[in-house]
C-alpha cells in the first residue's frame, strides 16, 4: 500500500477505535451508574439517558467505519470470483461507485447537518448536528477509505478481498 494511503488508512483506523472505546466505556460508565442510583436510591440522573442517546451513533459509525477497512462491511464476492481477467476493472469500477455514493451522502447530509445545528437537545443542550455530524464524517471516511483500498483491489490482493487487515 502507498505510504500516504497507509497513513491516511491508519489515521481513520486510529481515531475509530478511539472513538470506539471512549463512547463505548463512557455509555456503559453512565447506564452503571444510573442504574445503581435507580436501585438503591431510588433517583437517577437526568442527563444519563440523554448522554448515550448523543453517543451510540459515534459508536455505530466508528465500527461501521472499521468494518469497511476490514472488507467486511459490504461484500459480495460469488460473482466477482467467476469474472477472472476482468474481476479487477469490476472491482475498482464498483469501488469507485461506492466511493462516489459515501461523498454524496455526505454532501446530501450538509444541508442537514446546517439545520440540526440550531437545534438542541432538551437537557444538555447539545446541538442536534453533533449526531448528523458523525454521518457526515463518517460518510466521508468511507469513501477515503474505500479510495484507500483501490491499489489493493487493482492489484488482486487476496488481503482485501478476505477482510484480513494488512
Amino acid at each position: 500500500m502507498n505510504p500516504v494511503f497507509k497513513a491516511v488508512d491508519t489515521l481513520i483506523t486510529w481515531w475509530c477505535h478511539a472513538v470506539l472505546y471512549v463512547t463505548l466505556s463512557v455509555v456503559f460508565l453512565i447506564l452503571s451508574i444510573n442504574v445503581g442510583l435507580r436501585y438503591a436510591a431510588g433517583t437517577s440522573l437526568s442527563w444519563a439517558s440523554e448522554l448515550p442517546e448523543l453517543m451510540f451513533p459515534w459508536m455505530i459509525m466508528s465500527g461501521v467505519v472499521l468494518a469497511a477497512q476490514h472488507g467486511s462491511h459490504i461484500a459480495v464476492v460469488i460473482l466477482t470470483q467467476k469474472l477472472g481477467a476482468a474481476r479487477r476493472w469490476v472491482l475498482t469500477g464498483g469501488s469507485l461507485v461506492v466511493a462516489g455514493l459515501y461523498l454524496g451522502l455526505a454532501y446530501t447530509a450538509w444541508p442537514v447537518f446546517e439545520i440540526a445545528a440550531d437545534e438542541r437537545s432538551p437537557i444538555m443542550q447539545v446541538p442536534g448536528s453533533v449526531s448528523v455530524g458523525c454521518l457526515l464524517l463518517g460518510f466521508v471516511m468511507l469513501a477515503i477509505v474505500t479510495l484507500c483500498r483501490l491499489p489493493q483491489v487493482w492489484r488482486g490482493d487476496a488481503q482485501h478481498e478476505t477482510g484480513a487487515d494488512a
